[in-house]
Parts: structure tokens; C-alpha cells; sequence
């Protein structure tokens, strides 16, 4: 039997802030996008009666550095002179807590609830991804990028056959390649095995059909692209990745050998400012940049593989090539 360490006890951080600061706090913060474990931030109204006193509260897994409290600070600069309150919470899940009750996600043709009693958006094909430990409900810029990404490239007639989603996450962006293309082959993959189970009981409530067959999804835990399940599908028209831009650079070579020649590498999970280290990685290994659209400090680009000189044939990648990311999950 093996030893599971218990999770990190989670904290919360609160401090007053102002209704426009709380607005402004509205999507994912830039700040926090390096951290191995980023807050879950929260406004709410702290007086009932007072329309402009907020609160801000943040919450963590394990106890929040200093480094980690005066970053906080920053983006509330009206508690500037204010000391936050800061406590440790009882064993529960506040990460997926804070999740519940989010407001729907519509990027292109996908309109993604939080909660099963949110409505449907008439004319759109609707999702639900539920508040879970598992990143990739549609509420963060990237997956919202990816998902109006491919809603794009469908518009436009791009046909895709084969599909692999690496660092699936909730499985959001696979359901929504499966629907765009339901013929296609499909796989979806993620460090955390806690994510894949997420997966299946999402899939379940959306009813994605589990398998190996054609119009089905292929689940499967491993750490970047060097996984046999994953190369013995290979070569991929259409690989997604939506991790962290670290991850994304370390995993070009094993990425974009399981992509066939003129297919196509989605990716996200990067900021603005590391959009170029990103693309020179992907540019050495033979892809060229198709498509950028940039959501607040969150770019998703759209990459297609040069065809080689000669006989255009798909190649499988070498299993022998170095293809794991340890450490690195899915965004």
C-alpha cells in the first residue's frame, strides 16, 4: 500500500477593498500566475448596507508566505494601511467551495454553467462543468481562449480526425473538440490522476461517450506527451495544451513530434510577456504561428506544423523521445 500524503491545510486571507477594486479583481489575476498553487480569490459585499465597502478573500492551499500577503495587497490599494485578516481553515474543500456559484462562461458556440440549476443559453451547446479540484471550468481566460479557438477553427472548416488534450483538467476542452468533430478519435490526458476521475464524472454528466473508438474519449493519467497511450495514437491533426508557459517550453520537442505534418498545437496557459519564449521553443521544432487572440493578459495561439520537404507522410514520434513534465499539472 502505498503512502498518500495528506493535502495542505487550506487559509484565508481577507481584506477590505472598494466595489471598483472588487471589479477590477473580475477573471484571473496576472500576479499569481507563476505560483505552483494560486489563490482562489472571492469579493463579496462586506456590509450589507453600504453599496462601496467590499472585501476581498483569498484563499490558499497551506499557509500563505509574506511575499504571497503583500502581492494580495497590491491589488486592493485602498486597504493599504489595513491588517489582513489571515486564518487557517477547517478540513474542507475551500477551493472548490469558492468555485460554486460562479457566473456561466460563453466563448463562440460553448456556453459552460458552473451549477446544474443555472439556464441553458438557447442556440449554444451547453456544458456543465462543476466547481471541483480539478482546473478547466471555463471560468479562466485561457480555457474561455481555447474554447473560441476552436469554435474558429470549426466556422472556418477545419476538419480534425485526431485529437489529444494534454493536461485535460476538467476534460472541457476535449468535450468541446468531440462535439465540434464527433467522428474524430479522441484523447485526453493529465498529471493528476485526481483531474482524470474529474474527467470521466464530467463526461458522464455530458454524456461524452468513454472508449477508444471513433467518437469517443480516451482518458489517461501521465505527465506530458511520453506516455505509450498517447504516442501509440500518434500523429495527432490537433493537439491542445493548456498548462503553464515553464511546461509548455520543457514539453516543445515531445509535443510537437506527436503532431502530424501540417496539424495543429493549441496553446494557452501563458502571459502576454511569454508568448515569445513559448513560440521560439515551438518555432525550432517546426511549427509556424497561425493565429493569436489575446483575452486580458492571456494569449491562446494557434500553431500548424511545416510540412517536411518531399513525401508529405505522417511520422510517429520516437519513443525513445524525452516527453515527461514531473511536477507540472494542468491550468
Amino acid at each position: 500500500m502505498t503512502d498518500v500524503a495528506p493535502p495542505a491545510q487550506s487559509w484565508k486571507v481577507t481584506l477590505p477593498c472598494t466595489r471598483a477594486e472588487a471589479e477590477a479583481l473580475d477573471g484571473d489575476i496576472a500576479a499569481f500566475a507563476l505560483m505552483d498553487s494560486p489563490p482562489v480569490l472571492m469579493t463579496s459585499e462586506a456590509t450589507p448596507d453600504d453599496e462601496e465597502a467590499w472585501q476581498l478573500d483569498a484563499y490558499f492551499e497551506g499557509k500563505p508566505s509574506p511575499a504571497a500577503i503583500k502581492l494580495l495587497r497590491t491589488l486592493v490599494p485602498s486597504a493599504a494601511r489595513s491588517k489582513p485578516v489571515v486564518v487557517a481553515l477547517p478540513d474542507e474543500d475551500w477551493v472548490t467551495i469558492s468555485q460554486q456559484g460562479m457566473e456561466p462562461v460563453t466563448a463562440g458556440r460553448f456556453h459552460v454553467r458552473n451549477l446544474a440549476i443555472d439556464p441553458e443559453q438557447p442556440g449554444h451547446v451547453n456544458l456543465l462543468i462543476t466547481a471541483s479540484r480539478a482546473f478547466g471550468t471555463g471560468q479562466h481566460e485561457t480555457t474561455a481562449g481555447c474554447l473560441a479557438m476552436l469554435d474558429r477553427m470549426h466556422r472556418v472548416g477545419t476538419r480534425c480526425r485526431n485529437v489529444a488534450d494534454i493536461g485535460t483538467g476538467t476534460g472541457l476542452l476535449a468535450f468541446a473538440a468531440l462535439n465540434l468533430w464527433p467522428r474524430a478519435y479522441a484523447i485526453a490526458s493529465d498529471i493528476d490522476p485526481v483531474a482524470v476521475e474529474i474527467s470521466v464524472e464530467n463526461a458522464a454528466a455530458n454524456s461524452v461517450p468513454l472508449g477508444h473508438g471513433q467518437g469517443r474519449l480516451a482518458l489517461v493519467t501521465a505527465a506530458g506527451g511520453n506516455h505509450p497511450a498517447l504516442i501509440g495514437r500518434a500523429p495527432y491533426d490537433l493537439l491542445i495544451a493548456n498548462i503553464l508557459a515553464g511546461p509548455l517550453i520543457e514539453l516543445a520537442p515531445s509535443l510537437c513530434a506527436l503532431v502530424e505534418d501540417g496539424g495543429t498545437i493549441l496553446l494557452a496557459g501563458l502571459l502576454k510577456d511569454q508568448a515569445d519564449a513559448v513560440l521560439a521553443a515551438y518555432r525550432a521544432q517546426g511549427m509556424r504561428l497561425a493565429e493569436r487572440a489575446d483575452r486580458g493578459d492571456w494569449p491562446t495561439l494557434r500553431l500548424r506544423k511545416r510540412p517536411t520537404i518531399g513525401w508529405k507522410r505522417p511520422r510517429r514520434i520516437n519513443p525513445a523521445a524525452r516527453g515527461d513534465a514531473p511536477g507540472f499539472g494542468s491550468i
